[in-house]
Order: structure tokens, then sequence, then C-alpha cells
């Protein structure tokens, strides 16, 4: 798979990405909205990577990663995500994780923009989901900044770090998106 945008590019992960995936999957910051162990092991990222590479995307049920890769220089910036649900294949789920150098250049927005125009212009699906922890602010701003409606704020729904955490869940309908799409100006 591979989608082009202005400055980046969402293709599928090569085992060459495994140091990189690793590096930032690592960083506490990072790690600490995400629900991966951390340090990330080498070697799950080199057998996840494998599927990625042998597993088409949108399998209902299965999380699928896409690489975030700067276009001019070829480096791995972090990655996207989506799941395809497995009771209604016509929803999904989607995520973002960007490696620390590169937050707050309007990459992430970017490759989220790319994705909803491929989940719901391409594959034609009727809603897509997003949540995150409610501590996670710059998160939840990037979902609002691109159109997404925040539809629930949950209390102590999620067993996070050996306690529960509020989380924010996000949505959007193909409809909203044709119309938002039209406004949206990426982030410079």
């Amino acid at each position: 798979m591979h989608l082009e945008g202005e400055r980046i590019r969402l293709r599928t992960f090569r085992q060459e990405d495994a140091p990189a995936f690793v590096a930032y999957r690592s960083i506490p910051e990072i790690a600490r909205f995400q629900g991966w162990e951390c340090p990330y092991p080498l070697e799950r990222a080199i057998a996840y990577i494998y599927e990625l590479e042998n597993d088409p995307p949108g399998i209902a049920g299965d999380w699928h990663q896409l690489a975030i890769e700067d276009r001019s220089s070829g480096t791995l910036l972090g990655d996207v995500g989506l799941c395809v649900r497995i009771e209604d294949p016509t929803q999904a789920e989607i995520g973002f994780t960007l490696d620390r150098p590169y937050h707050g250049h309007g990459y992430a927005q970017e490759a989220v923009v790319l994705l909803l125009d491929f989940l719901f212009l391409e594959r034609g699906l009727h809603r897509v989901i997003a949540n995150c922890l409610v501590g996670n602010r710059p998160s939840a701003r990037l979902l609002e900044r691109i159109g997404m409606r925040r539809e629930a704020h949950f209390v102590a729904s999620a067993w996070f770090e050996g306690d529960y955490a509020d989380e924010y869940w996000y949505a959007m309908l193909a409809s909203e998106w044709k119309v938002h799409r039209l406004r949206y100006r990426p982030a410079a």
C-alpha cells in the first residue's frame, strides 16, 4: 500500500524499518499513551513487520499499521493504524504515533487526513472512530482539528499502567468528511 501526501507518504512497513520503529516505540513519553510495552522489543517489531508485509490492510478485526515516511528524505516519522470492525466492516478505528522529533510539525495531521481519504473515499467506509486518553491533549486536539466529533468522555474506562484512565472517543461519518475535506488546509 502506498498513499502520497504533500510532504509524506503512507506505505507498508519493511524489515529495514525495524530499528527506527523500535526506537520511537521505546521512548517512554510516546509509549505512555499507548498499549505496548516499553522498551519495545526488537524481536516483536521484526515479527510484527513481517505480518504487516504479508497481510493487506483492512482485514476485519486486525490492526494494520502503515509507515509514515518523509517523502524528501525517506525517514520513518511514525505510523498510522487502522482496524476495520468485525461487527460492521463499514466502520473502522484509527490511531497514530509519531517519533518525538516530528511532533508539532503537522505530519500526524497530514497522515490522518491521507488515511481518512483512503478509508472514506477509496474504501467507501461509512464511519471512522478514534480514541485517546484524556491526558493526551495533542492527540485530542489533532482529532478535533481535522473535524472529528467528540462523542464520549468515558470515566475510568480503560485499564492502563495499573490503574483506570479516562478516555475520549471521537467519530466522523463519510458524509461529514466529504464536506469537511473541502475546507481542509494542511498544517504548514
